[in-house]
């Protein structure tokens, strides 16, 4: 792939709230009106074949907070909240696990949270016990967590890697001093990069950093610096998010207005920085909104083979495993729902003291959702769509059932975005940073412009 240039024109016209397809219908539309007993018998379904497994649970606990933060966390220095933690999740894993097909294996493991570092390394060797007490791993598994190279030791991964974990991720954000200070999270470039050497020594074999652009007193310089570091530290996949301002729902970032915020101009011109130079000489591929990763990498190749899929852990190469998530605000999913266990600690720890399911909301999948939904992942994962394979795929007239949402891309078109071919439509190399956009024209369930709870698309 050429390095990509960025059009801030498009970036300004295409930049309107808009979801991120981790699920679909996203969960905006997940509701408390599903029961458990209703819930139970999709469950009982959904066992009837041994499926792929993909497993995930919430560790939810910081020591402080990062004041840009929009994850469900639970914030405190008292460590054995997590010991206790992990006899809550041991409870609930006893309740539900059962209940699975027992030829089922885990193809996927993900901890994440929160930060699940936050567990001391026996704690985690524990939780690791109770997983392979009732999960059996395939053997090529992909099993990732997420850590916090502020508060980590060598321990902690060995005892990650004795569990199974050959992935990892880290969040930098940015690794400018006055950033670090200004969003509460100092994390020298030397703690991330011990962290990175350790992992590497104990054989992780992926390694992904995070960062986040339009954080207070970042410049097109600033990040140019930092970016330099992150390539010279050579991760395997990068995730870039745009910081997404929303202190209605995180009171916490309010803190954040009384720092120097970057214009609306100087984000743009360092998202347009991020992927000019992430893909220069074919450093990195860009994957699709936030994600780059190396040519080699699993993720590029399961794009370029069209095996790519979106779940609520962001992009997977393992496609047509179900999620089953422990712990809270933990969201499952398989083929006919989704649900999301209680968000609040109290309100989790309540319900499995009481032996029930701690079942928050969830959402039954019709079969319209089900043919909207394949359609916005291939478009999101393939960057593609073949009209005959769809057609036959779902059993309908694909260019009849989606004839309005095909003549709603004409814009895109217009625009270079999309390419209408012989046999279906292709997003351009220029069309990836537009892909929500894109996969919004086949969502009926969008609301108005001015009523939806989503970040910006770009």
């Amino acid at each position: 792939m050429k390095t990509l240039q960025v059009d801030l024109e498009l970036v300004k016209k295409y930049n309107v709230a808009g979801p991120r397809y981790t699920s679909y219908p996203p969960a905006t539309k997940f509701t408390d009106a599903v029961t458990w007993e209703q819930l139970s018998a999709k469950i009982e379904e959904n066992n009837r074949t041994p499926r792929d497994l993909s497993v995930y649970f919430h560790i939810p606990f910081c020591e402080t907070l990062c004041w840009f933060c929009g994850c469900t966390t639970v914030i405190t220095l008292n460590h054995d909240k997590g010991k206790d933690y992990i006899d809550y999740l041991g409870r609930e894993v006893a309740k539900l696990a059962p209940r699975l097909n027992k030829e089922r294996k885990a193809v996927q493991l993900h901890f994440g949270g929160g930060s699940p570092t936050f567990l001391r390394p026996d704690e985690i060797r524990r939780l690791g016990d109770i997983i392979h007490k009732h999960f059996a791993f395939s053997p090529d598994i992909e099993a990732s967590v997420e850590v916090d190279p502020r508060r980590l030791t060598r321990d902690h991964l060995v005892a990650l890697r004795e569990v199974g974990f050959n992935r990892a991720s880290m969040g930098v954000q940015d690794f400018n001093p006055k950033v670090q200070e200004a969003v509460h999270r100092i994390q020298p470039r030397e703690m991330t990069q011990q962290a990175i050497d350790w992992m590497r020594e104990l054989g992780y074999g992926s390694i992904n950093l995070d960062l986040i652009y339009g954080l207070p007193y970042q410049t097109h310089d600033s990040f140019n610096e930092t970016l330099d570091t992150v390539l010279e530290m050579k991760p395997d996949r990068l995730a870039v998010f745009s910081y997404a301002h929303v202190p209605w729902i995180k009171p916490s970032q309010k803190i954040l207005e009384q720092k120097v915020l970057p214009t609306p101009e100087t984000k743009l011109d360092i998202l347009k920085l991020v992927i000019e130079k992430l893909t220069a000489n074919d450093q990195y591929v860009y994957i699709g909104m936030d994600h780059f990763a190396k040519p080699t990498d699993e993720l590029t190749l399961a794009q370029r083979n069209k095996q790519l899929q979106r779940n609520f852990q962001g992009y997977s190469t393992r496609a047509g495993s179900d999620i089953y998530a422990f712990g809270m605000s933990g969201v499952s999913q398989v083929p006919d729902a989704y649900w999301q266990n209680e968000k609040e600690l109290p309100k989790y720890q309540e319900a499995v003291d009481a032996g029930r399911v701690p079942l928050h909301k969830a959402y039954f999948v019709t079969d319209e959702d089900k043919i909207r939904r394949e359609t916005i992942m291939r478009t999101m994962c393939d960057l593609s769509l073949d009209f005959a394979a769809m057609s036959q795929k779902l059993g309908i007239n694909f260019e009849k059932h989606f004839e309005s949402e095909l003549a709603s891309l004409a814009p895109f078109e217009a625009d270079g975005l999309v390419k209408r071919t012989a046999t279906g439509l292709e997003v351009t190399d220029a069309g990836r940073l537009f892909i929500r956009n894109i996969a919004m024209c086949f969502d009926n369930t969008l609301a108005p412009a001015g009523e939806r709870r989503h970040s910006k698309t770009i």
